[in-house]
C-alpha cells in the first residue's frame, strides 16, 4: 500500500500562486508515476498533470499548461505542483495520485477509476 498526503491548498487571489506538496509513504517504489488531479463542486474529477518516476516524462491537463508546474524529490518521496495565474475557475479539490502505469496513460484517466492510490485532497480556493 502507498499512503499519500497533500498540502499547500488554502485561498489566494486570481493572479496569485500556490504550491501543492503530496508526500508519499509506504510501497512507493511499487508506483512509477506520480500525479494530480482536480474536482470542482458538480463536476467530474479530472486530471491535471502527472511525472514519471525520473522526473523525464511530464503530462499537463490543457488548461493549465503553461501555468503549473510539476516536479518531484525522490529522496523525500514528494511530489511538488507549483501553480501561478490562477483563475478562479481553478478552484478545486485537488487530489494527489500514484499508479503503475506511465504518464501518459494517467493523464488519459477520468474520475477515480482506474489509478492506484489517491490522497484525500487538498481545498484550493481562487478569488476573483
Amino acid at each position: 500500500q502507498v499512503q499519500l498526503v497533500e498540502s499547500g491548498g488554502g485561498l489566494v487571489q486570481a493572479g496569485g500562486s500556490l504550491r501543492l506538496s503530496c508526500a508519499a509513504s509506504g510501497r512507493t517504489g511499487s508506483v512509477l508515476t506520480m500525479g494530480w488531479f482536480r474536482q470542482a463542486p458538480g463536476k467530474e474529477r479530472e486530471f491535471v498533470s502527472a511525472i514519471s518516476w525520473g522526473g523525464g516524462s511530464r503530462y499537463y491537463g490543457a488548461s493549465v499548461k503553461g501555468r503549473f508546474t510539476i516536479a518531484r524529490d525522490n529522496a523525500k518521496n514528494t511530489v511538488y505542483l507549483q501553480m501561478n495565474i490562477l483563475k478562479p475557475e481553478y478552484t478545486a479539490v485537488y487530489y494527489c495520485a500514484a499508479d503503475r502505469t506511465t504518464p501518459q496513460a494517467m493523464s488519459r484517466m477520468t474520475g477515480p477509476v482506474g489509478v492506484d492510490y489517491w490522497g484525500k485532497g487538498t481545498l484550493v480556493t481562487v478569488s476573483s
